[in-house]
């Protein structure tokens, strides 16, 4: 009788956990809130959720994220259901793509390179795309579901499409008190997901952290050469290494039409000095960014490294007055490539693709 009663026991609360296990969708179940992630070194003392809910209106929480990163991986949002945020912005690649111009629906070719992501909710001045058209996270994720070459759609078809779906409302419901999907309300979950998209954790990072105290001799010369004598840092400055302002290097200069093939910022200022100017990526992860530029159109950081030290496209109208030849040696250009092969993170993010999508 005693054996009974404690096998009784001890069934009942794994028959209780398996009802509870049976209100969970599997969508649900395997993809459950987890707690914000931590930022990592080098990022971590400029990362504050609360000054990006003041400067952007983007609050970060867990449960947003969570619905976020569903939508960031949905292709359900676009036209014919085949073009996510995450098929141009691949995590193996950085939240960057491996192509030189990003393709949406149909196959369609568009004209500029996704840009990197990572760290991007915490920029000098909030702008966003290569030509800053964005002033928020939210505002970005917009964009893309519109563009006729992207995800081909309008904001009322992708707020139709997730409305359609039940799992969605009831996740909608649970982060923002009642189950309509808006416009609004889907970029600005796609926003937080984003804002958690880290890089850090460098070995460059380690050395300046003095948790590695060596590190290779090229390594401390490219850099020296990066802030020094190559000036990169005039442009690549801070802990995400960028300024998040726009200058033109003369790349799409079309000679013999004497023309750019991308006006680039003018096109959103309609000033004559925006000409081609693009917004200064990121420089971390850079390694898994190639191609390079706007338009893909540098395939290795060597390449990228000669277009500076020659100054630019020689001839190219409106080349930023930051851009002049730099002189540098064989040696010391392998040097700064190797400072910025130093700047790669510790992890691919892989494991942020959710096991399934709500049902």
């Amino acid at each position: 009788m005693r054996n009974l009663m404690l096998a009784f026991l001890v069934a009942a609360p794994l028959a209780a956990c398996s009802d509870a296990r049976s209100d969970t969708a599997g969508w649900e179940a395997e993809n459950p809130v987890v707690a914000l992630p931590e930022p990592p070194l080098g990022v971590a003392d400029n990362v504050s959720w609360r000054k990006l809910e003041a400067q952007q209106g983007l609050k970060v929480t867990p449960e947003k994220v969570r619905l976020g990163r569903w939508l960031f991986f949905d292709p359900r949002l676009s036209k014919d259901g085949t073009v996510s945020c995450a098929t141009c912005h691949r995590p193996e690649n950085a939240f960057s793509e491996p192509l030189p111009t990003s393709k949406g629906i149909g196959g369609q070719v568009g004209t500029r390179k996704a840009p990197p992501i990572v760290n991007a909710a915490f920029p000098i001045e909030p702008v966003y795309f290569w030509d800053g058209r964005a002033k928020t996270l939210a505002e970005q994720a917009k964009g893309p579901i519109e563009n006729p070459i992207e995800m081909g759609g309008t904001h009322v078809l992708c707020v139709k499409s997730v409305a359609a779906i039940a799992g969605y409302r009831k996740v909608f419901a649970q982060v923002y008190g009642d189950e309509e999907p808006t416009i609004d309300r889907i970029a600005d979950a796609i926003a937080a997901f984003e804002a958690t998209l880290f890089s850090g954790n460098s070995a460059w990072d380690r050395y300046q952290n003095e948790d590695d105290a060596t590190i290779d001799p090229e390594v401390k010369l490219g850099a020296e050469l990066f802030h020094g004598k190559a000036q990169c840092n005039q442009c690549h400055l801070g802990f995400n290494f960028t300024d998040s302002r726009f200058h033109n290097l003369g790349v799409g200069w079309d000679p013999a039409a004497k023309a750019y093939k991308d006006e680039g910022r003018r096109k959103v200022t309609g000033k004559a000095e925006d000409l081609a100017a693009f917004k200064t990526p990121t420089l971390r992860d850079v390694t898994r960014h190639a191609p390079y530029m706007h338009d893909g159109s540098i395939a290795t950081l060597e390449e990228v490294v000669e277009l500076y030290d020659r100054g630019g496209e020689p001839g190219a109208a409106n080349l930023s007055p930051k851009i002049r030849p730099l002189d540098l040696t064989e040696d010391e250009k392998k040097a700064i490539v190797a400072f910025l092969e130093a700047l790669s993170g510790d992890s691919d993010n892989k494991g942020v693709v959710p096991r399934s999508l709500p049902e």
